[in-house]
């Protein structure tokens, strides 16, 4: 069916060409599993976490924070980088404490998603936490960030992301992800 399913391509000779603190730009070429030489320009980031953080009465933690690319607040779920060292999980508990003040009872990975595979590497680990609400501590933020922190019912959230209101690809594909595969699971 797909004879290259997976199949990396060979990576001939790759030069930086803009290293920032939150990504890098490379060119690259490469032979690829076709055997063609094609010549392409590669953003490598760093891996992410989006968390979809839900209470038991289905209430969900959405957040606004300014976003420059699109160049305004962009509300969405919490989402941020993982740290050297750490896994999604650690990464995911952590964000979701400095961004909300909430304290994951408990964190598992629903799936690992890709952005804009065709000139960028960042994954994004969508992690599903549940949490009590009437637990919380002091949000701690990055110097530059501030994050507005607002509980939604869940059913509120998906009409959003019906009607565009919340158009992050992230948040589209944890709330997929949960409708279609854990949503009617029994609990653990």
């Amino acid at each position: 069916m797909f004879k290259n399913w997976h199949q990396p391509g060979n990576i001939l000779q790759q030069t930086t060409r803009y290293q920032g603190p939150v990504f890098s730009v490379e060119q690259c070429h490469i032979k690829t599993p076709d055997g063609l030489l094609v010549e392409r320009d590669l953003v490598h980031c760093s891996a992410t976490v989006t968390i979809l953080a839900m209470t038991a009465d289905q209430e969900v933690v959405l957040t606004s924070e300014y976003r420059v690319g699109v160049n305004a607040d962009s509300v969405s779920l919490p989402a941020g980088l993982v740290n050297p060292g750490e896994t999604v999980l650690q990464a995911a508990k952590r964000e979701f404490r400095e961004e909300t003040g909430f304290i994951a009872q408990s964190a598992k990975v629903m799936t690992t998603v890709t952005a804009s595979e065709g000139f960028m590497d960042q994954t994004a680990a969508l992690v599903f936490i549940e949490f009590d609400q009437s637990i919380r501590k002091t949000q701690h933020f990055d110097t530059d960030e501030f994050v507005n922190v607002n509980l939604v019912d869940y059913i509120k959230l998906r009409q959003w992301l019906a009607d565009g209101k919340i158009n992050t690809t992230q948040a589209m594909a944890a709330v997929g992800y949960y409708e279609l595969f854990l949503k009617d699971q029994p609990k653990d």
